[in-house]
């Protein structure tokens, strides 16, 4: 007898983009993540616009972080090297796990598509507290390629061998 296919179970998703010259309507890579989310499922709400500052950004992930109503955060923009770019300096601190992978395994897939101008990109994820943070570079091709090869899967909860969704209850039940 053929094993059951495990349900899909939804998520509840915050979006940040990091910029000081992006609004909600002009946000692509914001509003690229969040529809993405949306499509696989999960509820991509709320989706907000910080501007590029240390203390603003880390005040905003830690809010969303803190609230029970969100399991996830995906922030895009802030992850580059100029003085300016402080999104990874924000959540440092907030970090319980790092998952090193992410950054790792988005690179490499970035490489096959823009070549070693990859390096620039600081893109990570980490568990804090029980909350997954995904920080990804601003462009729309590295927001689509973050999502729809690595994030999108593993917030599916029938994605085998394993996935983020199966595991997010597990780290609820150990706090």
């Amino acid at each position: 007898m053929p094993k059951a296919q495990p349900e899909f179970r939804p998520l509840r998703v915050a979006v940040i983009t990091v910029s000081d010259t992006r609004t909600l309507e002009t946000d692509t890579s914001g509003g690229l993540a969040q529809e993405l989310l949306e499509q696989a499922g999960h509820r991509a709400s709320p989706r907000e616009i910080v501007r590029d500052d240390l203390e603003q950004i880390r005040a905003t992930l830690r809010r969303h972080i803190q609230d029970a109503a969100v399991d996830v955060v995906v922030a895009t923009g802030g992850t580059g090297i100029t003085a300016r770019d402080v999104t990874p300096e924000a959540l440092a601190p907030l970090v319980t796990k790092p998952i090193v992978g992410f950054g790792e395994l988005f690179r490499m897939l970035s490489f096959e598509e823009i070549g070693p101008a990859t390096i620039q990109s600081r893109a990570e994820a980490a568990l804090c507290d029980t909350t997954l943070v995904f920080v990804l570079p601003g462009s729309t091709g590295a927001v689509r390629l973050a999502m729809e090869k690595i994030i999108v899967p593993q917030l599916d909860s029938r994605t085998r061998p394993c996935n983020f969704s199966d595991l997010l209850p597990r780290t609820k039940a150990s706090t």
